[in-house]
């Protein structure tokens, strides 16, 4: 398989007088690699919401966080993660509302009883349902996932909360 490409990560703030600037441009480094050849890095996330945007250019790097599966309680997990070409996934469900992108290739997400497939430039939005990310293409895949944590459903087991994965 082929290495996943970096991916650059750009943080916007403003300084003291007010003024909107850069305050992080470098590539995303937090990765996890949970088998399988599958890439997780996290390129950002919030404790709270609403979420911490004062200004000041010495903010924490929330892309640095050791985070689990799901977002942290009243917060958001957003990541990049890289799919090889024929990586499977384990079923899985979080207590979250998460906003997903295919960015580069294909992937299905089997849940229950269904398989729906998307393809570069789709999305799908996920309310919290039992699901599977599986690579049956042969390319890998690229998505990005902004879960932000919601209200338990009381259906099945969720993943364990943020730290615990």
């Amino acid at each position: 398989m082929t290495e996943p490409r970096s991916i650059r990560r750009v943080v916007t703030g403003h300084d003291d007088r007010h003024v909107a600037k850069v305050i992080l441009d470098a590539p995303a480094t937090n990765a996890k690699f949970p088998g399988h050849g599958v890439v997780s890095t996290l390129i950002w996330s919030s404790d709270r919401t609403p979420a911490d945007i004062a200004v000041g250019t010495a903010v924490e790097d929330m892309g640095t966080r050791i985070l689990g599966t799901p977002p942290p309680p009243r917060g958001t997990r957003f990541a990049i993660i890289d799919f090889p070409a024929g990586a499977p996934s384990r079923m899985h469900r979080t207590e979250s509302l998460d906003y997903v992108i295919v960015m580069a290739g294909a992937i299905d997400m089997d849940m229950d009883a269904s398989t729906v497939h998307l393809k570069a430039g789709d999305v799908m939005v996920q309310r919290g349902t039992n699901h599977a990310w599986v690579n049956r293409s042969g390319a890998p895949a690229r998505l990005a996932f902004v879960l932000i944590d919601a209200a338990p459903i009381g259906i099945g087991t969720a993943v364990a909360p943020s730290g615990q994965s």
